[in-house]
């Protein structure tokens, strides 16, 4: 498959790319730097921001699935996601795109945010509040698209061993616990939607 991944130079996103080479995808890395990414013969590596809907179209536009893991470390106030959502729709509507788009946001946007522990409900609100509201942002210009989107939501990222071991959890219920989750076992669900996409239009929330 040709996998666009967006957000490709850390984190989920390059541990995505790592994982879909050695799958034996090819490969198109967009970051505004990609020299963290190692060189492969299946890997185009493009010096670019998810913010503008020309570098987004380029790198979509013969792509089978496409790939959202853009993060910032910045916890001031800003609109890096929302931005990226609204750019995503313009790119994906100018090139009538149809492939499925899975999006990372994070668990504890949207309606999820009712059903975090204690714990994580203090964290995002004393740490994460300006970027969850913006998340929440992001899901719902995604969500109100045309794309053939889906909106995953992991638990708290590690930096843990892939297991496979890991919970897809389709619909949240009271009770509903979602914990720690590696950026690993992330991107092994990524992959695996976007070979064979089972959640399109819904927005799974990944835990251990």
């Amino acid at each position: 498959m040709n996998i666009t991944i967006i957000g490709a130079s850390a984190g989920v996103g390059l541990e995505t790319v790592k994982q879909a080479l050695d799958q034996g995808h090819r490969v198109t890395a967009l970051s505004p730097q990609t020299e963290s990414i190692a060189c492969h013969s299946q890997l185009i590596k493009v010096n670019g921001s998810a913010t503008s809907v020309n570098d987004l179209k380029k790198v979509m536009m013969d792509a089978d699935a496409v790939i959202i893991a853009i993060g910032t470390k910045n916890k001031k106030p800003n609109t890096l996601f929302s931005d990226t959502a609204a750019a995503l729709v313009k790119a994906g509507a100018e090139l009538d795109f149809k492939a499925p788009v899975l999006v990372i946001t994070g668990f504890g946007a949207g309606d999820s945010s009712n059903f975090l522990s204690f714990f994580m409900r203090t964290v995002i609100r004393l740490f994460l509040k300006h970027q969850y509201i913006n998340k929440t942002l992001m899901e719902e210009i995604i969500a109100g698209s045309k794309l053939n989107w889906e909106i995953i939501r992991p638990g708290m990222l590690t930096n843990g061993a892939l297991t496979k071991k890991y919970k897809v959890l389709p619909d949240l219920n009271k009770g509903t616990m979602v914990r720690k989750i590696s950026r690993a076992d992330v991107a092994d669900f990524l992959l695996n939607e976007a070979v064979n996409p089972n959640m399109l239009q819904r927005y799974p929330a990944l835990t251990y």
